[in-house]
């Protein structure tokens, strides 16, 4: 079986890949620089962009399988869409998609709905589909390891009614085995972690496992924008401010029902927030 991952450098594709290769699949990584790209011993680097014609005609054949990750940007929909229907040409059998838990309910935010229109144009294609919706990462919380540990704040403006996050290798996992394994064409799963964790609550829990005071930086989404903007693009933490804004009145909370599904998909229970704590805690140097 021949998969090409798209994104497979990033947080979460390099998780797919590494899944993958362990279940004997041929894997091929679409990247923009196959010089530069860090890819597994066995895996192929494939040189392409899905905003170009020549790629989105190419690169699909001889695939029997696409993992299809489009990153966050103004082109997210148009990328997606050409390669859907570059798959339609090409003959793939199985498109794992990556969309976003409870993304009907955010569908005014720039990257839910473009995730919404995404989903759809798969729906309606005629190929063989699985569709995955993750929660927030764990992981993106490395992105705040020097806020925490030098001014001991926990930055991220979840709220308080909470989120179920999900650990990446949990995502890389699934993709993995609907894959792998028969009767996952035409699901769509809920990728959630076992417990809903919240702003206040997760700064505990770093303030527990660093032995160190870490504060919730709080609700204020103007302030958090404003940082924001100044380490990425305007329109992005425009996005991502109102995601957070959703998160704070709504919340993007699992059913005890995805859970479940989720555990028998996996084979094990989703990853809990305090372990991936612990094990980050313990890479950073800092141990009970």
């Amino acid at each position: 079986m021949r998969i090409l991952v798209t994104g497979g450098t990033g947080t979460v594709g390099s998780q797919v890949v590494q899944q993958l290769v362990a279940r004997g699949a041929e894997v091929q990584v679409l990247t923009r620089d196959p010089g530069r790209a860090r890819v597994p011993q066995g895996v192929t680097a494939v040189a392409g962009d899905l905003t170009q014609i020549a790629t989105v005609r190419s690169v699909f054949a001889g695939v029997d399988g696409v993992f299809l990750l489009n990153a966050v940007s103004p082109t997210e929909s148009q990328e997606a869409l050409l390669a859907i229907t570059g798959m339609r040409t090409a003959g793939v059998r199985h498109v794992v998609y990556l969309s976003v838990h409870q993304v009907d309910g955010g569908a005014y935010l720039p990257h839910f709905g473009a995730k919404v229109g995404i989903e759809a144009g798969l729906k309606a294609s005629g190929l063989a589909y699985t569709i995955l919706r993750p929660d927030n990462f764990f992981q993106n919380d490395y992105w705040f390891k020097d806020a925490m540990l030098q001014y001991g704040v926990y930055p991220q403006p979840l709220g308080s009614v909470g989120t179920s996050r999900v650990d990446v290798r949990d995502i890389g996992e699934a993709a993995a085995i609907a894959f792998t394994t028969p009767g996952h064409e035409g699901q769509i799963y809920d990728l959630v972690g076992p417990e809903v964790v919240t702003g206040p609550s997760t700064a505990a829990v770093w303030a527990d496992v660093l032995k160190r005071p870490v504060a919730y930086g709080g609700d204020d989404l103007d302030a958090w924008e404003g940082q924001a903007a100044t380490m990425m693009p305007d329109w992005m933490a425009f996005d991502f401010r109102h995601m957070y804004g959703h998160f704070q009145a709504k919340g993007l909370r699992a059913t005890p029902e995805a859970i479940a599904r989720l555990t028998t998909l996996l084979g094990h229970p989703p990853r809990a927030f305090r372990a991936f704590a612990e094990e980050t805690a313990a890479a950073w140097g800092v141990t009970g």
